[in-house]
């Protein structure tokens, strides 16, 4: 049996499935990595990947590499390969996990054991890869995970480069890089540049990330740059017509066995993010005045990771904790509490000063709660009335920024509409849009970033400090920085205290909204397999291979 690497090449949200009983002998390290992203004028997207790898003293030689596609709508003979720059043979001969793939032969140029060599894989055509904007109409989006291996092959560090090429004629001004999730290791903001054909580049790069796990990157950019039946408006999983033609033909059996258990797996995967009960969707009258910004975050059943940052802004800015670490997240907790504490921000506190258990498991405790005390709050009332009010507030707010004629009176307003603000589902790039200019941090900023000084402690390590500051707040800094502070709190929170948003909240969902119970009689579901599913911007998947 040829042994094989398996490399994946997925672009967002997949369920991974690895094999381990086979390819047990090999050992290596992935060097280095770069893959250069076209997102093409036709709305096509081409890859240019280079691998180095250093074989393990007595390991498998890497004679074969598989390699995965996110979906089958790709040109076979546009895909090549080279092995320390000589070609080497592509065949369908694909020995994956994943539904779609090709395989490398390396023949005579296999990477022997103890030696090192660089593989080039470049992939001309791929379609169906860019889909609508979350959140402008106007903008199409494409996410793109670079390939990963099996932590049970590859080791130590990786010296990891993306770079993203945007259609020809986009404006240095018209694009959005998406911050980069999987916890990435380098900066959030990639590098600004153009290539030989003048194309806008994003690149990100870092020499501490290794081949073992999934990073994901994206860029939006406008619509009119690509064909518009190039963007993809049905979900990744969709059924090709062929296929829906040999279902027809071969009747409702097909439906019963193949397309319920893939919709099965969708709606539980939606049903789990519904952490708010049934009953408080059952529609009273009037809108429930007086819930704080949180709770309309619930009302909304807004991402609890956004939920959890909020939360941690309102402590901090009501001198309740400072911020110790942000890596790994800890909190010195003031002792006694300062008043005017709601119940979740003291449960909230208490998850970080429980000895006895983690804080994801505090915060848990306090989201069930949280979300809890919502629905009896909203007893009576209508949940649409209600939402519509408080999303009317936070449009205000914003409003109110943005309209603000200087930097003091911005920053200000800012300040006190914070978790407002972030009930805007675009609230990221809307941070960043608006705040171009200098910014007057809080002086309650020191407390929530340990990296921050304020001219009281001693000289800011930010630049555009300026001579004087109002009263109440520190010196000035950027405002690209600021936002950028700001906007990846979310992301921190989730990465480094509950880890899986989705597996967070499908904790919380199954004691708040959990599924109905199923008859014990008669019937059953087997486990395992590989499914995987789409619904966000810029989405495609695939199912990974171990190797063998």
């Amino acid at each position: 049996m040829k042994r094989r690497i398996t490399l994946l090449l997925v672009t967002i949200l997949l369920l991974v499935t690895t094999t381990t009983a086979a390819a047990q002998s090999y050992s290596f390290s992935l060097d280095q990595e770069v893959v250069h992203v076209f997102w093409n004028s036709d709305g096509t997207l081409a890859l240019d990947y280079t691998f180095v790898f250093s074989n393990d003293s007595g390991a498998s030689p890497i004679d074969f590499v598989d390699v995965g596609m996110p979906n089958g709508n790709y040109d076979f003979d546009s895909i090549s390969a080279y092995v320390d720059g000589n070609p080497v043979t592509i065949s369908s001969d694909y020995y994956g996990d994943g539904a779609y793939g090709f395989s490398v032969d390396m023949g005579a140029y296999a990477i022997q054991p103890g030696q090192r060599g660089t593989v080039r894989v470049v992939v001309g055509r791929i379609t169906r890869m860019i889909y609508p904007d979350d959140n402008d109409a106007n903008l199409a989006s494409g996410e793109f995970s670079p390939t990963w291996f099996g932590s049970a092959y590859v080791h130590g560090t990786t010296d990891l480069t993306v770079v993203f090429h945007l259609p020809p004629g986009v404006q240095p001004s018209e694009p959005r890089y998406h911050i980069p999730r999987g916890g990435w290791p380098g900066s959030d903001v990639p590098e600004f540049g153009y290539d030989t054909q003048d194309r806008i580049t994003y690149t990100w790069r870092s020499p501490a990330a290794n081949g073992y796990t999934q990073y994901t990157f994206g860029a939006s950019f406008p619509k009119q740059y690509i064909p518009a039946d190039a963007i993809v408006t049905t979900p990744a999983f969709s059924i090709d017509m062929d296929t829906i033609i040999a279902w027809a033909f071969f009747g409702c059996f097909g439906l019963i066995f193949f397309v319920a258990p893939i919709l099965g797996v969708i709606s539980e995967r939606r049903r789990k993010m519904q952490y708010l009960p049934p009953k408080i969707a059952i529609e009273g009258h009037g809108i429930k005045r007086g819930l704080t910004a949180v709770e309309s975050a619930i009302l909304m059943e807004q991402p609890l990771d956004k939920v959890m940052t909020m939360i941690l802004f309102g402590v901090v800015k009501k001198n309740a904790a400072a911020v110790i670490t942000r890596d790994p997240l800890k909190l010195q907790v003031v002792q006694p509490l300062p008043e005017g504490l709601h119940a979740y921000e003291k449960e909230f506190l208490q998850a970080f000063s429980d000895s006895n258990k983690t804080p994801k498991i505090g915060l848990q405790e306090m989201t069930v709660n949280l979300v809890k005390s919502v629905s009896d709050k909203m007893k009576g009332f209508s949940r649409k009335e209600t939402a519509e009010y408080y999303k009317n507030i936070m449009e205000r707010a914003w409003q109110q920024i943005e309209a603000a004629d200087t930097p003091e009176v911005k920053s200000e307003m800012y300040e006190q509409s914070l978790e407002w603000t972030m009930l805007d589902r675009d609230y990221d790039d809307r941070t960043r849009r608006v705040f171009t200019g200098p910014v007057f941090v809080p002086m309650w900023w020191g407390r929530y970033d340990p990296a921050y000084s304020s001219p009281a402690a001693g000289a800011p390590k930010m630049a555009s400090v300026m001579p004087s500051a109002p009263a109440g707040r520190t010196a000035s800094v950027p405002g690209s920085a600021f936002a950028a502070s700001v906007v990846t709190s979310v992301q921190t929170f989730s990465s480094k205290v509950i880890g899986d948003v989705g597996g967070f909240t499908s904790k919380v969902t199954a004691k708040t909204n959990p599924p109905p119970k199923v008859s014990s009689g008669g019937g059953g579901r087997s486990r395992g397999g590989c499914a995987c599913a789409c619904a966000c911007a810029g989405c495609a998947c695939a199912c990974a291979g171990g190797g063998r």
